[in-house]
């Protein structure tokens, strides 16, 4: 699949940090790794396999602590759901909450997501995408960092079904100009918006941490959906 358009590999959209992670969530990663983690081999990863049935595929990329693939695991059971994330603590917060929840439908990837679409998911393997509160990069010099770049854009396209949605947010408003500006121009993407460009915020969608820390500093969130065409 090298042959794919991809994100510049010299140039990663997160910043790998060791956090505080509890010994609670430590022992997660441990002892629930084996139930809900997957581990990444020399093959794409096959998702009927995966979660033991055939069903619509939902995959939130940077989930942070999970609040919102919880939320949305628990309502719709009929469907599955693929986290990616790179932070331990926030993937043994999430591991802790499924054993809890007793939530069958998620597997969780710890692993760069750019990679992880590159090399693991094959073409029109979802029908949702979630970016949520991706890192703004608000310092010029760092723009090249930002996730939602032009291949990065073609890529989401070819992992969509036709039909499937990409849903994204951010409280940062240059980057929601970014954003609406780099996925306007992929041909196989359909803002359902329209000229608008954003839509309103979605009822479904739960609020994460990075959402309730930009309403406290009084920052407006853009929503963008866009459908694979």
């Amino acid at each position: 699949m090298s042959e794919e358009p991809g994100h510049p590999r010299a140039i990663r959209s997160f910043v790998t940090r060791a956090g505080r992670i509890t010994p609670a969530q430590e022992r997660a990663l441990e002892e629930l790794w084996p139930r809900y983690g997957v581990e990444l081999g020399a093959a794409p990863m096959d998702l009927d396999a995966l979660f033991g049935r055939h069903a619509r595929r939902v995959a939130e990329i940077g989930f942070g602590n999970g609040e919102n693939l919880l939320a949305l695991a628990a309502s719709r059971p009929e469907e599955d759901f693929l986290g990616i994330e790179v932070h331990r603590p926030g993937v043994g917060r999430l591991l802790l909450q499924l054993q809890e929840r007793r939530l069958t439908n998620v597997r969780v990837v710890c692993h760069d997501a750019v990679e992880v679409l590159e090399r693991f998911l094959g073409a029109s393997s979802l029908d949702e995408i979630l970016i949520l509160f991706p890192d703004p990069w608000p310092k010029k010099r760092h723009h090249k960092r930002r996730l939602i770049q032009p291949a990065f854009a073609a890529l989401l396209a070819q992992r969509l079904k036709v039909g499937g949605a990409l849903r994204l947010a951010t409280d940062w408003e240059p980057y929601a100009a970014q954003m609406l500006a780099t996925l306007s121009v992929e041909p196989r993407l359909r803002n359902v918006a329209g000229e608008t460009g954003f839509i309103p915020r979605p009822p479904e969608r739960s609020p994460t941490r990075f959402e309730r820390r930009g309403e406290r500093l009084g920052h407006k969130v853009w929503d963008l959906e866009l459908r694979r065409v």
